[in-house]
């Protein structure tokens, strides 16, 4: 069996939760572009990282349903700062900043990855970083060190594969594979790859299923 043809390891309740879950009232609550500016911690959080316009803020949008609760652009390191997001009260969802945009200043560089240091080594209540790779070009170097700053927090990651509606059947599977390879020995990585489409709504209810597993599985503690 390849990774592309793994059941979806939810049976219909989980992903009903999954549903309500991200139709519940979802607000943007607070912004933080320093360390020492993070918000108290509270509940079960999860957050969304990536290269630079790969697609996370399309993706939480996707998650939601709504349009503009991240704000997204086509200029790729737009996002500066760890913008915090609740869903209903049960869950807070953190967009990150994007890493790997060689334009940004190397001071903006490195305040990012300060920030991004502390947010991971400071945040108990962190149930798991989702990792989002581009699935025409999958994990670059920059990845795999995001990947091993997680290993050495200790910080449980899913990679979930953005704009797979592009790449042909077989290439995306072959994709998967690879990723799932590259994760085969990482000890904080989550094993599943879930390929997404923000635009065709691949792997979103998928993807909503996981979180709400996850929420009830951190609840359960």
């Amino acid at each position: 069996m390849t990774p592309m043809d793994e059941p979806a390891l939810h049976d219909e309740a989980v992903f009903e939760a999954g549903r309500k879950l991200f139709a519940a009232e979802a607000e943007f609550i607070w912004a933080a572009s320093r360390a020492d500016n993070l918000p108290p911690m509270g509940g079960v959080e999860i957050a969304f990282a990536g290269r630079s316009n790969v697609g996370k803020s399309s993706l939480v949008n996707a998650l939601t349903g709504r349009k503009t609760l991240a704000r997204t652009s086509h200029t790729p390191g737009r996002t500066q700062q760890l913008n915090f997001f609740d869903l209903g009260g049960r869950l807070t969802m953190v967009d990150m900043p994007g890493y790997g945009y060689a334009a940004a200043a190397k001071e903006k560089v490195a305040g990012w990855t300060r920030l991004i240091r502390a947010y991971l080594r400071g945040r108990a209540n962190l149930a798991r970083v989702y990792v989002l790779v581009d699935s025409r070009h999958g994990l670059k170097e920059l990845d795999l060190e995001v990947l091993k700053l997680l290993d050495v927090a200790a910080v449980s990651y899913q990679v979930v594969l953005t704009k797979a509606d592009e790449p042909k059947a077989a290439e995306l599977e072959r994709r998967v594979a690879d990723t799932a390879a590259a994760l085969a020995r990482r000890p904080a990585a989550f094993p599943l790859i879930r390929p997404t489409s923000s635009r065709s709504g691949l792997g979103v209810a998928e993807l909503r299923a996981d979180v709400a597993q996850l929420l009830s599985e951190r609840n359960s503690l």
